[in-house]
């Protein structure tokens, strides 16, 4: 009997450990990634059997109806944003299968969950947040679209439910996917992201390379200890497990001997927009063409040792945090755009394969291809020093009408603190007039986006504000991301999505044969005018031949004109004025 009873009691264990196993896991080939269906699946499974220290969180509602599955692992239980802040620890947040083509992080992130509740390593002083699967749209569009790949034998598609590229939308937020995915991160406030992807691009000999926040865009205090600290320290563990990396390969010509750039990653991106929010950041990027396990196992590991290093380090980011957000709140000048400096770069060793052209099977001309059987060990460039192009000096604060909804929505998402105007109020604001721009031929994530945008300032502009228009102080930790989004300059800002597309429109204009009579009329009475008309007639020949042009130059220096044409919407208050504030 007792004998029975111990074979059985064996049985319920192997069923049990087996179910515990992933679907990855039990493939035979180990080159398999977990549909949404398992993987939504899986995890109620561990919360069964680990209540008090994993729980699910739904956030949201994804362009395809589902919503986002937040994965949270605690070593005391304790699940509630606020009171982990009060502990002082430290909340690390994962994103996986933004495109789900690059599935390594979803697979991984299960093992692991498990493996830290199993094994008992769940860290102390760190809070560790998953996002089980985010672009649950195209998960469930499954086939082999990346077809550049190897493996996994089957996959989600890049785009999401509206063909989305989601690592494009983070500032903007189209999609439910991005606005969900703001509410976990102000509700959960993490000190570090990771976000596991794959890449595309060249061939070498890593399995894994990685995407730090640029140096030169990241707030000061926390580069230092990301570049000197937390980044080697990865980078020496990943070596020591198996997986030595290199940063990402972003080829400055067509292969990487000719030196690798760091890629800059402004706010559409995942990390750009983490970074306005003072987050330490990193991307995962496994390489496309080694095997599926490989990539799975190298995402693992690196999650680990980020784990384990801020369980390491966890007082120490806590401080550079608070700091960074205290500087924040005072920093006067912000960058809004950068481009490489290509003087500067360090030598770094490089292991990739020697590439070559040969005639291509198809067309017969030459076409590039890496020889695997002559793997090299160089010294190669990396450019990794970015100078800012164009910044701007924060005001005091925004003014933002009301009717700009979209943004008031984004902001209160973001945690901005804002202000509403109890009563009307004429304001004496710094406003830009949008001198000139240029916007794309053809559309980019659903958007003609405008570049190039050249400002004209007025000082002391005297501009109506309503009763619930908001007030934006630029005294808050959250100052990038307001800048950043408000300056019409800046390389992601709304004005260069789009979102203030409809002041670039003149909505009056005038019948020239009624309008003839009044310019004349207004001339009489304004000599000042006419004496300017007549230096530009003589300095442009074609205004002097044109009647039509003489007329609209009267036009738009009359109070005729409507003032509110490329006027930017959002003023800017730059003294301490006293306003009636809701």
């Amino acid at each position: 009997m007792k004998k029975m009873l111990l074979l059985i009691g064996i049985s319920l264990l192997a069923g049990r450990l087996q179910a515990q196993l992933t679907p990855f896991e039990q493939s035979k080939d180990k080159n398999y990634t977990a549909t949404y269906a398992e993987v939504m699946a899986y995890y109620p499974k561990l919360v069964k059997q680990y209540p008090q220290q994993v729980k699910l969180f739904n956030y949201g509602s994804t362009d395809v109806g589902k919503p986002l599955t937040l994965v949270v692992v605690s070593k005391d239980g304790v699940f509630d944003p606020a009171k982990i802040k009060q502990q002082n620890k430290r909340v690390i947040l994962i994103n996986n299968g933004i495109h789900p083509g690059e599935p390594e992080g979803i697979d991984a992130s299960m093992m692991l969950v498990r493996d830290l509740l199993q094994k008992k390593k769940l860290p102390n002083d760190v809070v560790v947040c998953f996002i089980a699967l985010y672009n649950i749209d195209g998960s469930l569009n499954r086939g082999i679209s990346r077809v550049s790949q190897n493996g996994p034998r089957a996959y989600g598609f890049r785009g999401n439910y509206r063909n989305l590229d989601l690592n494009r939308d983070f500032i903007k937020a189209d999609s439910r996917n991005a606005l969900a995915f703001m509410q976990i991160l102000n509700t959960w406030q993490p000190d570090v992201f990771l976000d596991n992807h794959a890449s595309n691009g060249a061939d070498y000999q890593y399995v894994m390379t990685l995407i730090e926040t640029q140096k030169d865009k990241q707030q000061p205090l926390l580069a230092e200890y990301t570049a000197k600290t937390l980044s080697p320290e990865l980078y020496k563990r990943m070596d020591k497990s198996g997986y030595e990396m290199i940063p990402y390969v972003e080829s400055i010509k067509r292969t990487p001997d000719s030196g690798i750039v760091a890629f800059l990653e402004t706010p559409r991106f995942s990390t750009g927009y983490t970074v306005q929010h003072n987050i330490i950041s990193y991307v995962t990027e496994t390489h496309m063409l080694k095997p599926y396990d490989k990539k799975v196992y190298a995402t693992y590991e690196f999650m680990q040792h980020l784990i384990d290093v801020c369980q390491r380090d966890a007082r120490q980011i806590g401080e550079l945090k608070q700091r960074a957000d205290e500087q924040v709140k005072q920093q006067k000048t912000f960058a809004l755009n950068w481009d490489l400096d290509e003087q500067k770069f360090d030598m770094i060793s490089f292991k990739g394969y020697q590439a070559g052209y040969k005639p291509s099977g198809i067309s017969g001309l030459n076409r590039l291809y890496y020889d695997r059987s002559k793997p090299y060990t160089k010294e190669i460039k990396y450019y990794n020093t970015y100078k800012p192009t164009i910044t701007a000096e924060k005001p005091m604060a925004y003014v933002i009408p009301q009717a700009w909804s979209k943004i008031i929505d984004l902001f209160r998402l973001n945690k901005v603190a804002m202000r509403q105007l109890k009563h009307d109020t004429t304001l004496a604001v710094q406003t830009y007039y949008i001198a000139d721009y240029k916007t794309g031929t053809r559309p980019y994530e659903g958007h003609y986006l405008h570049n190039n945008v050249k400002l004209n300032t007025i000082n002391n502009n005297r501009v109506k504000f309503y009763e619930g228009d908001y007030v934006v102080y630029t005294n808050q930790a959250i100052n990038r991301y307001i800048i950043e989004t408000l300056e019409p300059q800046g390389v992601d800002s709304f004005f260069a999505w789009g979102f203030f597309d409809s002041m670039l429109n003149q909505k009056e204009h005038y019948s020239d044969y009624v309008f003839e009579d009044v310019a004349f009329d207004y001339l009489k009475k304004h000599p000042e005018l006419q004496q300017q008309l007549d230096n530009e007639k003589s300095k442009n020949p074609q205004l002097a031949q044109s009647g039509a042009a003489q007329l609209e130059y009267v036009y738009r220096n009359s109070p005729f004109y409507e003032n509110t044409y490329m006027r930017y919407p959002v003023g800017r208050l730059l003294t301490d004025t006293k306003l009636d504030l809701q």
